[in-house]
Order: C-alpha cells, then sequence, then structure tokens
C-alpha cells in the first residue's frame, strides 16, 4: 500500500508506545548516524516523501550480497561498507528513520512471490520495516523498494536482536522448511 499523504507525526503527538521505535538499538545505531541522515534527509519532505526518500537512498546505496553478510553486521557498518543482505537494509532504513524523529520496527518473515514477473526466484525468509505515519504502521521495503503482496509477517521489534527467526539451545540440524503463499482471489 501507497500513502503519499501520509504525513509524519510530531514527536509530541506520538502514542507512548511508539517512542520505544525511536531510540537506537543494538544493530541501528542512531548515536553514529544522526548527523549523516540529517545531511542526507533533512531537507526532504517530511513524512510518507521522507521515508520513501530514505528507502531509495538505502537501496541504492547498499549492494546485495550473501558472502560479506554476517549476524552480527550494524546499520552503520553495512553504510561504511556498502554490502549486506535484507536485515541490513532494514537496519539502515530503520537508523535513517529513527534519526529523523520517524518510528521504525523491524520486521521479519517470509515474502512470497505473488504478483512477481516470472522467473522469480523461491519464496524466502525476509525483512522488512514499518514507519509510523499519520497514525499507522505502514510497511517499507528498502531491499526491494516497489510494493509487494504475499508477506507472511512472523514478528516485529527494535532489530533483529529482538526477533530472531530461531533461538537454539544445544547442537541441530535444520533439515529442511517449506512456506508457501497462494493468491487467492475474492468473489
Amino acid at each position: 500500500m501507497v500513502v503519499p499523504y501520509a504525513r509524519q507525526t510530531p514527536v509530541e503527538e506520538l502514542p507512548d508506545e511508539t517512542l520505544i521505535f525511536l531510540l537506537g538499538s543494538r544493530y541501528c545505531e542512531t548515536d553514529r548516524l544522526s548527523e549523516t541522515a540529517w545531511q542526507l534527509f533533512g531537507q526532504t519532505p517530511t513524512g510518507w516523501a521522507r521515508v520513501q526518500a530514505i528507502c531509495d537512498y538505502v537501496h541504492r546505496h547498499i549492494v546485495f550480497g550473501y558472502e560479506p553478510a554476517r549476524p552480527t553486521k550494524t546499520a552503520c557498518e553495512a553504510f561504511h561498507e556498502r554490502t549486506g543482505v535484507c536485515r541490513d537494509y532494514a537496519h539502515l532504513a530503520i537508523a535513517f528513520c529513527r534519526c529523523m524523529n520517524i518510528p521504525a520496527r523491524y520486521c521479519t518473515g517470509y515474502l512470497g512471490d505473488i504478483g512477481m514477473p516470472p522467473p522469480c526466484g523461491p519464496m524466502d525468509f525476509a525483512c522488512w520495516f514499518e514507519s509510523y505515519l499519520h497514525g499507522h504502521w505502514y510497511t517499507f521495503d528498502a531491499r526491494n523498494n516497489i510494493p509487494r503482496i504475499g508477506r507472511v509477517l512472523i514478528a516485529r521489534g527494535r532489530d533483529a536482536a529482538d526477533v530472531a527467526i530461531s533461538n537454539t539451545f544445544g547442537p541441530n540440524t535444520l533439515k529442511s522448511f517449506k512456506v508457501r503463499t497462494d493468491e487467492v482471489s475474492e468473489g
């Protein structure tokens, strides 16, 4: 859903439960990225346009690749290294939003291929984020940077530390898993 008229809510008008999503977190170092964020986005229109400008920038700035991925990479490191996977795109966009006083939360789940032209890759574990604008949480995806349908949300949190896809205690082997989405027509 694209809502270009969604305005940015002034900090003093934000609901209490959104304030935690303005603060820095383990992977989203707002203190280290604030000056950069204001230099890059301080002149952009507020609200939806600002979040989209952040997504556009992050989408162009980071080159996708599994090889340089690591579970400890932070938004600041992704910014400087300019490489990463979907979680790095999400962390950097979240950090920039928070620096610009826009609440942003991390989302983890699966991203299907519904609505995508063939050949499309198999459904995959993915990360995206939500920003609080105009009294609602809206989905943004700096990695793909286009609206997508068929997202299967697992969890939301401040960053990846809050919502790991799994936690294991002791040795284990994941043999396989499959998630499938099907488009259902109403009517």
